[in-house]
């Protein structure tokens, strides 16, 4: 009987160089600090994240297989010390790498991150980009411009670059395939390294990237100071929810199946208009100045001068997250928000977010910024070499509009002549009622990996993928993403909670 060539790999996958025995390894501007075998389900962090809200279920560490740890410093240049850790499996490696990507301003190695695809058989690797801190806190920037380039760019390159060489010298197989799979800053990372290093990585998976971080940061500056111009102008929970009844009431039905969920946001003409109090304010209607914020966050930022916007808002249907952002609770934009404009663009740890123009600060911004913006459209190096990407984004996430994800795959396909000549190596999948990157009403549980590995390993393109909704523990809706434009439609027979009703078509 012929076993498949995956299980033979996995089966002679085992470690030719005993795991502590790599502190020896040499790498330029490289210290391996760390190299140690960790027993079966004996990994435990040695201290708690710095910021990050761990996603639930608490990561598995438990249930991990045993594994070689290690622990790396590169400093590439001066005021440079980036640092990460890559786990091999101790046995079973499928011969495959996977960099993970991180949220925020980062300054942690996510070992919640590296739990999975250790699991799944692939080497592992996650990096602080080259500081350590909050996820929130943009201040290590500040008179460090090197430690901004690690964070934009250099730290991942040098932790992959770096990651593939101790793998091939701990294992007796050639590293096969490398992926990246990252979301928020993670997806950013992603689209930078197929930007700026399309060599890296066979398949990249970017999530919601936010990879216009400057625009993206003005856009929350935008809503805050629309917050400001009037009393009583910020959106409480009890206004949020009577705003998302409107939007339901008003949109839900036009995919064809009512379930609280918008299938297709963009299609959604809604004006908050329509909910504007007739009379005294009350519980179940709008003020004029509240009515005037959710057109603020709908519409996005304006340059006030040219009418060009600057940046999408959000999207229809995830108003119940905009309790950050546009609820009564944001007094003012958080640290994430300010942090690149009082440490990097304007290098002023007192800033006033109040004195932001969006008509002479913006190209002032977007000139500072350009090392951490991953836009450029031009993706033919990584394209000619074979790579995938596949980008997902959800439509109610709060804090990166879904648009903007629309927006870089238009500009992809603007510079490679159109879908037809880019649809073997990149796709874009919109999940309706998925939050930031997971959570929301939706269907927010998939594997794009899986998916991201059978499109560079069986050229299998992803034309559609199986989600789920987990509720009390439970799968209680499945349904599939479909690769954009197209939408999930509904076959009109049988149940709305089972993906085989639905099929994926152009709107």
């Amino acid at each position: 009987m012929a076993f498949p060539f995956a299980m033979m790999w996995a089966m002679s996958a085992s470690a030719a160089t005993p795991c502590e025995s790599l502190t020896s390894l040499t790498l330029p501007n490289t210290t391996i600090t760390l190299a140690k075998s960790v027993a079966a389900g004996a990994f435990a962090p040695e201290k708690t994240a710095a910021g990050i809200p761990t996603p639930p279920p608490v990561p598995p560490y438990t249930k991990l297989p045993a594994f070689c740890r290690v622990a790396v410093s590169v400093k590439p240049v001066a005021d440079s010390d980036i640092r990460f850790e890559l786990w091999m499996p101790a046995s079973g490696w499928n011969g495959k790498f996977v960099g993970v990507g991180n949220g925020g301003y980062s300054g942690e190695i996510w070992y919640w991150a590296m739990t999975e695809p250790l699991s799944r058989g692939y080497a592992t690797a996650s990096t602080d980009t080259g500081h350590q801190g909050s996820v929130v806190d943009g201040s290590f920037a500040a008179g460090h411009p090197e430690k901004w380039t690690d964070f934009a760019y250099r730290a991942v390159h040098e932790m992959t670059v770096k990651s593939k060489a101790i793998v091939a010298a701990f294992y007796d197989n050639t590293l096969r395939r490398a992926y990246w799979n990252g979301c928020s800053t993670g997806g950013r990372q992603g689209l930078m390294e197929a930007q700026r290093y399309p060599e890296d990585y066979d398949g990249i998976i970017a999530g919601a990237p936010a990879n216009y971080m400057s625009r993206l940061s003005a856009q929350f500056i935008w809503v805050s100071q629309a917050l400001q111009k009037e009393e009583g102008s910020a959106l409480p929970p009890d206004k949020l929810k009577v705003l998302h009844s409107g939007v339901v009431n008003a949109c839900d039905a036009r995919d064809g199946v009512k379930d609280g969920v918008l299938e297709n946001p963009a299609a959604c003409t809604f004006d908050p208009g329509v909910l504007a109090c007739k009379g005294s304010d009350t519980s179940s209607c709008l003020t004029p100045p509240q009515v005037e914020t959710a057109r603020k966050t709908y519409g996005g930022s304006v340059n006030p001068r040219t009418k060009q916007q600057l940046f999408p808002g959000l999207a229809p249907g995830g108003e119940l997250g905009w309790s950050t952002g546009v609820g009564q609770a944001m007094k003012e934009p958080i640290p994430l928000v300010t942090g690149i404009f009082k440490y990097v663009v304007f290098n002023d740890p007192a800033w006033d977010y109040r004195k932001y123009d969006f008509d002479k600060d913006d190209e002032r911004a977007t000139r500072g910024s350009r090392s951490i913006d991953a836009i450029d459209p031009n993706l033919k190096k990584f394209f000619d070499r074979g790579g995938k990407l596949l980008q997902y984004h959800g439509w109610t996430d709060p804090g990166i509009p879904p648009q903007n994800s629309i927006n870089y795959y238009n500009s992809v396909l603007a510079v490679h002549g159109g879908a037809s000549k880019v649809n073997d190596s990149y796709r874009l999948f919109m999940v309706p009622g998925m939050d930031h990157c997971a959570g929301g009403e939706g269907t927010d549980r998939f594997d794009a990996l899986s998916a991201l590995d059978s499109w560079v390993e069986k050229k299998q393109t992803p034309n559609q993928i199986l989600a789920s909704r987990t509720r009390d523990g439970k799968v209680d809706r499945t349904r599939p993403l479909c690769a954009y434009p197209q939408v999930a439609v509904y076959s009109g027979s049988g149940s709305t909670d089972e993906a085989k009703n639905f099929s994926c078509r152009v709107p």
